[in-house]
């Protein structure tokens, strides 16, 4: 068993290396890195781009859309936790910090970009029941912002300092 867990794992290690499928991988990586599991999805945008500067817009316009379709679901299952949480206590949680994204509304998830906190804001965003699409534009544009300077300042304030 553990034998096919090494192979498979190989193989899908294999299957996501850069760059023979780039920006599929980008996608892949950006959509998971934007769920709860902690990952982040910058060192494959840089590797790729790294590899294929031409590839700079593309890289990062499909990270921003993997990452916000990562966010969206976060906002979905969020939703899902919130109705499960009041079937199951009868009641709904408010708390200081849900009040504060309450009173801000979905422009808190510009925020989504943040280590740490940004992919569970995602998630309290739809527990708090926030307008979705407000909630998915502001979540493109703070992680199409992160992208692009996360990844121009890689590439280009320290140029010498990342050679693949």
């Amino acid at each position: 068993m553990t034998v096919w867990i090494e192979s498979t794992l190989a193989a899908l290690l294999a299957a996501l290396a850069l760059p023979q499928f780039g920006l599929s991988t980008v996608f892949v990586v950006a959509f998971i890195s934007a769920t709860l599991l902690p990952m982040g999805s910058e060192p494959a945008v840089f590797g790729l781009v790294k590899l294929n500067p031409e590839l700079f817009w593309p890289a990062i316009l499909v990270a921003t859309l993997g990452n916000t379709l990562g966010g969206a679901l976060s906002w979905w299952m969020g939703l899902g936790a919130e109705k499960v949480y009041e079937r199951a206590t009868g009641k709904t949680a408010e708390h200081r910090a849900l009040a504060w994204l309450h009173r801000f509304g979905p422009k808190a998830c510009l925020l989504s970009w943040l280590p740490v906190v940004g992919d569970p804001l995602c998630a309290v965003a739809g527990w708090l029941r926030l307008p979705f699409w407000p909630c998915v534009l502001y979540m493109a544009i703070g992680k199409f912002l992160r992208y692009v300077t996360m990844t121009a300042a890689l590439l280009w304030v320290f140029p010498g300092q990342f050679n693949l």
